[in-house]
């Protein structure tokens, strides 16, 4: 028999006794005391004497003018007591077993561990961090509505990876990638490009004394081949000529100069056009470029700070990047940070996932299709290990894909859909009504379960476990993402305060309510796992859960309902 069944039959059977004996034993004390009345007929009137009121769970009988109460109303006080017991009992164990879980879950993220040496990394990278800011803020100077930019230009050149600006003329694309040149120190090189360009503009012109010697080789010293960072306007007028010289170097970091291929010291290309490529040759060329962003008109709410910009403020912002002393970062600081990030960093499943449905969104259900090529995802994660690195951080967090809008992209509007899409997927509830599924079904299981099979106990008792640590780990995760308000968003290092702002307030509100949807449902779970360990009987457990009781009368199988009385 089940343990409802069980229960419920057991409760039956006393009621029914205890009702027959009552009736019995009220007829038995009634002819008694039509005898006494006749016999003291005589005697005067007495008192009644006043009930005596029963302590709950108490065995002593109540007595009323020399009437006895009911063995049913004493054996239904003395259940209703064991059940208040258990009830008490259940609701404390659970309150002492989620206190110091929202507890972990609270200081989950100014808790560092004591590792001596990954604090000392945290540190180096907080270092690092600190001046990415400075820096990013002096590169700001001078330009109006441009701190997304600036915060790409630095990320391509953490990445080595390279910044495609896309926008019409006159919109400081030139003047952004000229700033990055700030820390080479010489080693920068600019060209513009027309249909008519010749791989000599790139890749140096031939060497006559090479010629002389039947030597094909290029004298290199001032071009792209030897410089550390460039910038090169109308990307897309290369022609073939120098197309596959250009991808060599912009992918592999080689140039093939004669029989020689040399490495090239290229640490971040940026260039600029004021049209997408038109011809499929050079979809390749497009697949390059990393990071992309669409450069726009300042718009009219920033306009007028553009027209109080003078030239002498904005060679003033020039010459404050040039100076060592005041610009904080050095070549030095970006050598080396992708293999560290990539070393010290881990991504979560979360981020995976979503990285592969944005992919599957994007190619299977956005029209036109937005194409992305396996060799742009893998790209992408790196980017987001160097982001998180830099950030300070060991571990990729969720708001981290929100850069994602800067790369998967083939139209500029394409951007703005891939962000909405990122937002919509990270205010989503976080699992909280598969879990709440996986309940309610566990519970109808529990409460049909033979309680006299050991087996079947140890099974339901194993799978509350496992649905606790889950809701554990989603809360954890929750606070890591969104302790205080968000912060980790609005201080992030790589999203301009325009980006960061938006995403605050769509996610804070969902986030809110993820949290306290993820507490009750751990409640209820702790709830199930305590009853199963004291093997609490249904009618209590019901009692414990009313919700998942009602749902599990009303759309459980006729048979288990059947102990109720129904037919």
């Amino acid at each position: 028999m089940s343990r409802m069944a069980s229960a419920l039959a057991s409760s039956s059977s006393a009621f029914a006794s205890s009702s027959r004996k009552s009736r019995v034993a009220t007829g038995r004390r009634c002819n008694r005391s039509s005898c006494s009345s006749s016999t003291f007929s005589t005697s005067s009137s007495t008192t009644p004497t006043p009930t005596r009121r029963i302590r709950r769970g108490d065995k002593t009988r109540a007595m009323a003018s020399g009437t006895t109460e009911p063995d049913w109303k004493i054996k239904q006080r003395e259940q209703d007591a064991l059940i208040g017991k258990e009830e008490t009992a259940v609701k404390t164990r659970v309150e002492e077993m989620l206190k110091p879980i929202l507890e972990g879950a609270d200081n989950k993220v100014t808790s560092q561990g004591d590792d001596e040496g990954l604090n000392q990394q945290l540190q180096l990278q907080g270092e690092l961090s600190e001046k990415i800011r400075q820096a990013t803020k002096m590169l700001e100077e001078g330009l109006v509505e441009r701190d997304s930019q600036v915060r790409l230009l630095l990320l391509a050149a953490f990445c080595s990876e390279h910044l495609l600006l896309l926008g019409p003329p006159g919109t400081a694309k030139s003047e952004i990638g000229r700033r990055l040149s700030a820390f080479t120190k010489g080693q920068y090189f600019e060209r513009l490009l027309t249909r008519f360009s010749v791989p000599e503009e790139l890749f140096g012109p031939l060497s006559m004394v090479g010629l002389e010697k039947d030597m094909y080789v290029r004298k290199i010293d001032g071009y792209l081949p030897t410089a550390q960072v460039a910038f090169v306007d109308e990307i897309f007028k290369a022609n073939s000529a120098i197309l596959n010289s250009l991808l060599t170097i912009l992918n592999e970091r080689l140039f093939d100069n004669g029989s020689e291929r040399i490495e090239v010291p290229l640490l971040c290309l940026v260039g600029a056009s004021n049209e997408l490529p038109e011809s499929e040759e050079l979809d390749a060329l497009y697949d390059r470029f990393l990071l992309r962003s669409s450069v726009e008109q300042v718009s009219s709410t920033a306009l007028g700070d553009l027209l109080k910009l003078s030239e002498a403020s904005e060679t003033k912002a020039r010459a404050d990047i040039n100076d060592e002393q005041k610009f904080s970062l050095k070549a030095s600081d970006f050598q080396g940070v992708k293999e560290k990030a990539c070393e010290m960093t881990t991504i979560p499943d979360s981020v995976i996932n979503l990285m592969t449905d944005l992919r599957a969104h994007l190619q299977d259900k956005c029209e036109p299709p937005i194409y992305v090529s396996d060799r742009r995802l893998l790209k992408a994660v790196t980017l987001l290990r160097v982001a998180a690195y830099t950030d300070g951080r060991s571990v990729v967090s969720d708001f981290d894909t929100l850069l994602l809008a800067h790369v998967l992209w083939q139209r500029p509007g394409e951007s703005a859909l891939v962000q909405d899409w990122i937002l919509e997927r990270l205010a989503k509830e976080r699992g909280v009504k598969q879990v709440q599924y996986l309940l309610a079904a566990l519970f109808g299981r529990a409460c049909r379960s033979d309680e006299n099979d050991e087996e079947e106990s140890a099974q339901l008792l194993k799978e509350a476990q496992g649905l606790k640590q889950i809701l554990t780990s989603q809360l954890n995760d929750l606070a890591g993402a969104t302790a205080g308000g968000v912060p980790q968003l609005k201080r992030h290092v790589w999203l301009s305060p325009a980006e960061s702002e938006r995403a605050a307030q769509s996610l804070s509100p969902m986030f809110n309510k993820a949290r306290k949807g993820l507490e009750k449902l751990l409640e209820e779970t702790l709830t199930l796992e305590v009853a199963l360990e004291r093997k609490t009987e249904p009618h209590v457990m019901a009692l414990l859960l009313p919700e998942y009781w009602a749902d599990f009368i009303r759309s459980g199988p006729i048979e288990d309902v059947k102990p109720l009385g129904l037919k």
